[in-house]
């Protein structure tokens, strides 16, 4: 369980599209034909590519999943521990503030997100342990 760096931004940004970065990741799809999905689907729901409903209604219509954390211990649960807890499968972490896909155990990031506190995670399939 790992940080590994990703970043497929063509410009190399690494603030501000987070969800581009992570929802490209987890669809196998390139940076500019995800950011052209989300703007497609943000100006469907007349609301900015951002927007968390606009993604949200993304993923939902590519067949993902939410589930939501259980905030147990809400400021000590993180992405390295959601690696361990969920070593295989595919998923897209949702913090307060940011966005992160975990592959198999692997956080997949422009940064090492591992100390973020998700809050929902999306998937196609749970696969637990």
């Amino acid at each position: 369980m790992s940080y590994v760096f990703f970043n497929p931004n063509p410009s190399g940004k690494r603030i501000g599209d987070c969800v581009i970065r992570a929802i490209a990741k987890i669809t196998d799809q390139t940076w500019t034909d995800t950011y052209i999905d989300i703007a497609l689907k943000g100006f469907e729901l007349c609301d900015m590519p951002s927007s968390n409903a606009v993604w949200a209604s993304y993923l939902r219509q590519r067949g993902f999943r939410r589930f939501i954390i259980s905030d147990d211990c809400a400021d000590c649960y993180t992405v390295n521990d959601f690696c361990v807890d969920f070593p295989r499968g595919a998923y897209l972490l949702a913090t307060g503030s940011h966005v992160v896909t975990v592959v198999d155990g692997n956080y997949f990031d422009a940064w090492d997100s591992g100390s973020e506190v998700p809050v929902a995670f999306w998937t196609k399939e749970l696969i637990h342990g």
